[in-house]
């Protein structure tokens, strides 16, 4: 399958993110999410740098993930399709914060 990229902006930084054709819309929209997210932690001026505010709003988000899910029972092929999507989005979030990371350092 191609990929395109996406530049999508967190917290007023602009990522290009590797993106799946088709699916562009659905990172954009879970960019604004996460987006979202980081700025009302950021807000509550209780949590510093960029890092630790990623890491409450993917607890956060995973947290609200679950409790939505509640005690449905997923089939093997779901939940394989869902680790697979939760890995894609671990690795982008990854590769952001490495980024960011090295953007910090230069």
């Amino acid at each position: 399958m191609s990929n395109d990229t996406v530049i999508v902006t967190i917290l007023d930084k602009e990522y290009q993110v590797a993106c799946p054709i088709g699916e562009q819309d659905a990172l954009r929209e879970s960019a604004d999410y996460l987006n979202t997210q980081m700025r009302s932690i950021k807000t509550t001026g209780k949590v510093i740098g960029l890092e630790r505010i990623a890491v409450m709003a993917a607890l956060n988000i995973a947290n609200e993930l679950l409790k939505n899910d509640g005690p449905e029972v997923e089939s093997t092929a779901d939940v394989a399709a869902n680790n697979a999507q939760l890995k894609g989005i671990n690795e982008k979030l990854e590769d952001a914060l490495h980024r960011f990371r090295q953007l910090e350092i230069g």
